[in-house]
């Protein structure tokens, strides 16, 4: 999986991340960020565009793969606020705490290994009053999407660079340490197993 991992994968996270369907999701999500921003799992850099510039200050862009993060770079190029790229080199976010007002999160949660530790080092970086902003595919209200999205899951998974296809994403933020302020729920349009998603706020308790 190495050489898919590095050449294929990263092309296929951002043509299917990139579709109009998650395209208008973001726009719902990402222009209500301000201040400092961290992004996680920022990816190739799809959110970038969405950021009012009027609000938002400076953008940590945080992603474990080097690949994607190369992309990014080419669209933040032209920004009118700053960009700063940081890696995930251990367990920890490498910011001091209370050092940002709002995190976004934009299907990622799908992927991260273990959620509730990488939710409570979010909390950790966000100032008293700060806010995260998520907007996520997972598990489907219906129970025959949600048959198929347990039965396709292993494999999806492998294929998808982790990214699990039935994950209940509002238990998740909660049992991360945050209250949900507001939720939205849709099927967007696409390939129905995917395309179940949650977006909304949250705040750590």
């Amino acid at each position: 999986m190495g050489l898919y991992s590095r050449y294929i994968l990263p092309k296929v996270v951002h043509f299917t991340c990139g579709l109009k369907p998650n395209m208008r999701q973001r726009e719902k999500v990402v222009p209500l960020a301000r201040g400092r921003v961290l992004e996680i799992g920022i990816g190739s850099g799809l959110n970038l565009p969405f950021y009012d510039s009027s609000k938002v200050s400076k953008v940590w862009g945080l992603d474990p793969s080097p690949e994607m993060t190369q992309m990014a770079r080419r669209a933040a190029a032209s920004l009118p606020f700053e960009v700063e790229f940081i890696g995930l080199p251990g367990d920890e976010i490498p910011l001091e705490d209370g050092s940002v007002d709002t995190v976004v999160v934009t299907y990622t949660l799908c992927t991260i290994p273990d959620t509730t530790p990488a939710l409570r080092h979010i909390s950790r970086v966000l100032r008293p009053g700060g806010e995260l902003l998520f907007c996520e595919h997972g598990a489907a209200p219906d129970a025959n999407v949600r048959r198929w999205q347990d039965r396709l899951n292993p494999i999806w998974k492998r294929l998808g660079g982790g990214c699990n296809l039935n994950r209940p994403i509002p238990a998740l933020i909660e049992a991360g340490g945050f209250r949900i302020n507001s939720l939205d729920t849709m099927y967007i349009p696409g390939w129905r197993p995917a395309s179940f998603n949650y977006w909304g706020t949250a705040v750590p308790r």
